[in-house]
């Protein structure tokens, strides 16, 4: 694995880029509608990695794209992501998110819903103007899938039997596509070939894997003031993420049915005994190196990039998504 030369490479090359997306984010949040204002600039403002348009970004720059048609699109994946966030919030009953409020928990459900069918039309608002059929079949499919996702998590909701396929999944339609979306998007606008382009598919989705593994195993590792979000959530939510699976796999007959009550009954009040299982059981080891694998097969996919800073970036990029606390 790539080790980080620079703490903030990526990031400091794209900053500029970044800024430009910040104007055009405020630019198109503009509604006539004040609480469609109030709540959708609430939850923006609440800043976040913004990982996918900056992917967008690294990969345009890696293939000399200079337009300023990246910025736009950068913009519709951020706007097409905090749509799902609004909506997932909802469906999940947070209260916390990035060390804040939800906005469901602050304006209720019904708002946070409409706002972030809002934000879905607006970023096809947006792609609709690039004139670029091929921009809207990927964002078209993309949303699709990750609403498929949305649902195949809810119906596995509570369910400790799943299979560690139907669990990955989950991962590749709900959190992967989107990172897989915003790089083909970078070698889409800069005209790039074919195979460059499924390479460049291919890192995002190999990327986005390994970021969801690891937020999966910081639920069990990091902590509340550290995550931004409460830890347990996803034990409340009955979601049978890979440390669980691979904790009852591993665990005494008694542990496994602990953690499999655990999950039905969403009993967050079991989960000191639940970490301490997951973390006897090496489950959070074996996620690890399931994140580590992702993350190496997303840098192989970057030899079909020429050599470049910005290739060097999506590289360190590609490090970082596994070395991290939140």
């Amino acid at each position: 694995m790539t080790s980080s030369t620079s703490p903030a490479s990526y990031r400091t090359l794209s900053v500029a880029d970044m800024a430009e997306v910040d104007q055009v984010i405020h630019r198109r949040l503009s509604s006539q509608v004040a609480l469609v204002n109030q709540i959708s600039h609430y939850i923006v403002s609440a800043g976040g990695k913004r990982v996918r348009p900056m992917l967008l970004l690294l990969i345009a720059g890696a293939l000399g794209n200079r337009t300023a048609e990246r910025h736009e699109l950068a913009a519709v994946v951020e706007f097409i992501h905090t749509a799902t966030l609004l909506h997932d919030d909802v469906v999940d009953e947070s209260d916390l998110r990035r060390g804040r409020k939800t906005a469901n928990a602050l304006f209720g459900n019904a708002a946070s819903v409409l706002v972030g069918d809002f934000l879905y039309s607006r970023a096809f608002q947006m792609m609709v103007s690039t004139n670029r059929l091929r921009v809207m079949e990927v964002l078209a499919e993309a949303t699709n899938v990750i609403a498929e996702g949305e649902v195949l998590q809810l119906m596995n909701m509570h369910d400790p039997d799943i299979s560690v396929d139907d669990y990955l999944r989950v991962i590749e339609y709900k959190t992967a596509k989107l990172f897989e979306a915003s790089a083909r998007l970078g070698a889409v606008i800069s005209d790039a070939p074919a195979e460059v382009e499924a390479a460049c598919a291919d890192y995002g989705r190999a990327l986005g894997t390994a970021f969801q593994l690891i937020d999966d195993l910081l639920d069990y590792e990091g902590s509340t003031a550290e995550l931004g979000k409460n830890i347990g959530d996803d034990l409340r939510e009955g979601k049978p993420t890979l440390p669980l699976l691979v904790a009852m796999q591993r665990g005494t007959p008694e542990e496994s049915a602990l953690i499999r009550q655990a999950i039905e009954q969403g009993e967050v009040e079991r989960m000191p005994q639940v970490i301490e299982i997951v973390r006897r059981t090496g489950a959070l080891e074996v996620t690890r190196e399931a994140a580590q694998a992702q993350a190496q097969q997303a840098e192989r996919c970057l030899e079909a990039l020429p050599e470049s800073e910005w290739r060097e970036a999506l590289l360190q990029l590609s490090f970082d998504s596994i070395h991290r606390s939140n």
